[in-house]
């Protein structure tokens, strides 16, 4: 089976699908980490979205949904996946997204290359090997929103 392909999932609720940005270029998070243009790109043809995890607070345990697009444009790594409701975990992350209480988007790599610039390191190849919900990021800007439909409060989901 391809890396992209995924079987059908079965769940009892519609997925809840959202998008936005996991990373965003030349910008510095609170770790002093900047990651470089195109530092993914090897891991992404290797794995491939379907082979990075979308986890709710990096916890390994609470895979959450799937990831079904990312890509490198000209402003970061966009993403876009799908929360599904096929544990607690999963319900309680899908339903704090829908609230617009969880936005917050947070990557867990292995540095496969980097350089130091005074304070900063700045990665320039990145083994990704998920991507989580978070409540706060490590770069502020690294954000997501809801794809259409409704959100808890009966509007329309932003779209990132």
């Amino acid at each position: 089976m391809a890396a992209n392909h995924r079987p059908p999932l079965t769940t009892h609720g519609s997925p809840l699908t959202i998008q936005g940005y996991a990373s965003l270029w030349g910008q510095a998070d609170l770790n002093g980490d900047v990651v470089a243009r195109g530092a993914f790109a090897e891991s992404l043809t290797r794995r491939g979205a379907a082979g990075v995890r979308m986890l709710h607070q990096h916890d390994e345990r609470a895979v959450v949904g799937v990831w079904d697009e990312m890509v490198e444009d000209g402003r970061g790594l966009r993403v876009r996946g799908r929360l599904f409701d096929w544990s607690a975990e999963a319900r309680f992350a899908r339903s704090l997204a829908r609230a617009g209480a969880l936005d917050g988007l947070s990557i867990g790599f292995r540095t496969a290359r980097a350089r130091r610039e005074g304070r900063l390191r700045v990665l320039s190849g990145v083994d990704l090997w998920e991507v989580s919900l978070v409540t706060f990021p490590m770069l502020a800007g690294a954000r997501f929103g809801v794809v259409g439909g409704e959100n808890g409060n009966g509007a329309l989901g932003q779209t990132l």
